[in-house]
């Protein structure tokens, strides 16, 4: 016989959740928007050092003095735009053919051969660099990791006062909240970091215009394509046309 779920449970965890959740609330001046933050970058810093270790040991790295020094040049001007000089900044040039770079909340910048062999300018390196510093000051991992928690809170709590509906509830909870809640955010992300990363290349000197000409560049050698609707990352033409329509706005060159 199936257990009915009660609607005093349903109202309890519902209750938890929601206290939870409005307590995590905090606003992002440089965002314009309220975040749900149930952890701050401070609280990532160690699983972030772990990560770059490992990455160190594990990926070949480059010993090339110009590419590192490029690197850092073009980072050092970066960083100093958006404010994060209250950190000491390690870089490292992995040697891949994949086109890729990542900056860590705790101050750490890794850039692969593979992007700056795609790349066309320091203005293109400029644009990834501000674009990945930009997740930064958005806080955007504390909140996604803040969300993704969120998320499985809810489900566990669902699981625990179904009863024998449980199961179906954990996976119908689990697909809704990857493709109904957590992937729009990290599309809005994307966008928001876009928009913060041409900030701070134009206050680092650099032209605006070759974000727009980095991400065409960067559709052009993409071989497959995820619809948006199923991806964490904006359209290749979404994107650029947001960034089009921000630099106008902007009055950027």
């Amino acid at each position: 016989m199936r257990r009915l779920i009660r609607p005093a449970h349903l109202a309890a965890a519902a209750g938890c959740l929601a206290a939870l959740t409005i307590g995590a609330c905090a606003y992002n001046e440089t965002l314009g928007r309220n975040q749900l933050l149930i952890v701050d970058d401070s609280a990532l810093s160690q699983q972030a050092d772990a990560a770059w270790a490992e990455t160190l040991r594990t990926q070949p790295v480059s010993r090339d003095a110009a590419l590192n020094a490029r690197v850092r040049r073009v980072g050092d001007r970066i960083v100093q735009a958006a404010g994060l000089t209250n950190r000491s900044w390690d870089y490292a040039v992995f040697v891949s053919e994949t086109p890729n770079a990542f900056v860590l909340p705790s101050g750490k910048i890794g850039v692969t051969t593979g992007l700056l062999a795609l790349v066309r300018n320091d203005d293109q390196l400029a644009a990834v660099l501000g674009h990945e510093v930009g997740h930064v000051v958005a806080r955007h991992a504390a909140e996604r990791y803040s969300s993704t928690a969120i998320a499985a809170i809810g489900i566990q709590a669902a699981q625990g006062v179904a009863g024998d509906y449980g199961q179906a509830v954990g996976a119908l909870g689990g697909f809704g909240a990857q493709l109904g809640v957590l992937l729009p955010f990290s599309r809005r992300d994307e966008l928001e970091a876009d928009r913060l990363g041409v900030d701070y290349m134009v206050r680092a000197g650099y032209r605006a215009s070759e974000s727009v000409a980095l991400w065409r560049l960067m559709a052009a050698q993409r071989q497959t394509s995820t619809p948006e609707f199923a991806s964490t990352h904006p359209s290749d033409g979404t994107r650029i046309a947001e960034l089009e329509a921000y630099i106008r706005e902007r009055g950027y060159s």
